[in-house]
């Protein structure tokens, strides 16, 4: 359940105002509109790490899972009954509520913000690489490949959280609806140019690069961090939102089952694609993004285009994931003082709305996020963590348990077992992948302050 779904629990929308008019198809394009964004980017440098064979498979492994995973909450959006109960779960939290209680909600809630949090942090990290590439790119373009062409990150991290300061105030979501509507479509524009560009170097040279058992590294043990930290980066790649907006009848469980089977289907396929012809066109060599690490350096003006999609793109992205926890810290604060709104008249503006609640929290929120990124500006090994944290509570532990719940699937049953286990094999698999993007993020870190001394 995606984004709009969290808003909707917030109490600032009526439901009933909600029109349910959508289709398979509608959903279909929903939702690869949400799934495709910035973890694209490091899907290249994931294959370069697991190699041929490892990495298809990974990305048809974790497909597979994210269908899993939303059939189960496909039968949780009605209650008792999937289809034709009267109790419509709007978001993943109600769900989690109404089978497991309210302790186990207010878990999946924290672990929701902790990943909005997150990813926006992550969001952060790539606006800044990517203002870098396009000044980078220009500079090459114009001096040569060779030139000593280096910007560094952080004041492009300080101008991103300055301008999202401002961007914050903006009382909710359903404000900067057009603000969605144009990151949607920044997300498929700069998709498509990384696609582009990597087939075009595939089939213009005639090689395709790479081996089946990915990027050597010097150590056994660095190879395992290598590949546990590319796992968590496809995670990343595949988050998933469900739609409260679909038309009853039929039932919406059945629609929705439809359009994930075709959105996965459609997504990993893209995927593949990205990945595939990144790791062919660049082999040990595939950068970290693959729109700013330069494996690209002309055409340099689609080059800065896909970077300026980028920024776009996550300029919205950022307020989409951050007022959606802003929502929920407004409806909890919104009896104390510092939550009314005080008009502020200026000499021949028009007035003002100001709200100190709202300008205290969202600017400290985003200095945090700001201050963090500057701190650990490391593309892979964040999405690594991030893909880590949201993968096995918020798409196989609360499923599973909803669903044995509310089945009343007995112990030791078979179905119990298979669930069982398919829960504690991405247990193991997450637990790996945080070890390994944790020891990056810190490796990184270490030698960073090396090179600085």
């Amino acid at each position: 359940m995606g984004v709009d779904d969290q808003l909707l629990s917030s109490s600032l929308v009526d439901p009933s105002d909600i029109k349910r008019t959508g289709t398979i198809w509608t959903a279909v394009a929903h939702i690869i509109t949400g799934v495709i964004g910035s973890g694209v980017l490091s899907l290249a440098w994931s294959m370069a790490q697991l190699g041929w064979v490892a990495g298809p498979l990974l990305m048809f492994f974790f497909a597979a899972v994210t269908l899993t995973s939303t059939f189960l909450m496909c039968d949780c959006y009605r209650s008792p009954d999937p289809e034709h109960g009267p109790i419509r779960n709007r978001s993943f939290t109600e769900a989690v509520e109404i089978n497991l209680g309210q302790k186990s909600a207010w878990i999946s809630g924290l672990l929701l913000q902790i990943n909005f949090f997150g990813t926006g942090i992550a969001y952060v990290i790539t606006t800044a690489t990517c203002l870098s590439a396009i000044q980078k790119s220009n500079c090459y373009h114009k001096y040569g490949h060779d030139a000593p062409c280096e910007f560094g990150d952080t004041k492009p991290m300080l101008l991103f959280g300055l301008l999202q300061i401002f961007m914050s105030q903006i009382p909710n979501i359903h404000s900067m609806e057009w603000l969605s509507v144009i990151a949607a479509v920044m997300s498929i524009t700069y998709s498509s140019i990384g696609l582009g560009l990597g087939a075009a170097q595939v089939i213009g040279e005639g090689v395709i690069m790479g081996s089946i058992s990915g990027v050597e590294a010097s150590t056994s043990t660095g190879k395992f961090w290598l590949v546990f930290q590319a796992v968590g980066d496809i995670a990343f790649a595949y988050p998933f939102t469900m739609i409260d907006t679909l038309r009853s009848p039929p039932p919406e469980t059945g629609t929705m089952k439809r359009a994930s089977v075709i959105s996965v289907a459609v997504t990993t396929f893209f995927y593949l694609c990205c990945g595939g012809f990144g790791y062919a066109a660049f082999g040990d060599q595939t950068p970290g993004n693959i729109m700013t690490g330069f494996g690209f350096y002309e055409p340099y003006w689609l080059i800065d285009l896909a970077n300026a999609c980028i920024v776009v793109h996550l300029v919205g992205g950022y307020q989409m994931y951050s007022q959606t926890l802003f929502a929920m810290v407004d409806k909890e604060q919104s009896t104390t003082f510092l939550n009314k709104d005080f008009s502020l008249r200026l000499p021949m503006l028009q007035p003002l709305t100001l709200n100190l609640h709202r300008l205290c929290f969202r600017t400290a929120y985003v200095v945090a996020t700001t201050a963090i990124a500057v701190a650990f500006p490391y593309f892979n090994q964040v999405l690594g963590v991030l893909g880590a944290i949201n993968f096995w509570p918020m798409a196989i532990y609360f499923p599973v348990e909803m669903c044995l719940r509310r089945k009343r699937i007995g112990a030791w049953t078979t179905n119990w077992i298979l669930l069982r286990t398919f829960s504690a094999l991405c247990f193991a698999i997450t637990m790996l992948t945080l070890v390994a993007s944790i020891q990056g993020l810190v490796s990184e870190r270490f030698t960073s302050q090396l090179e600085n001394e």
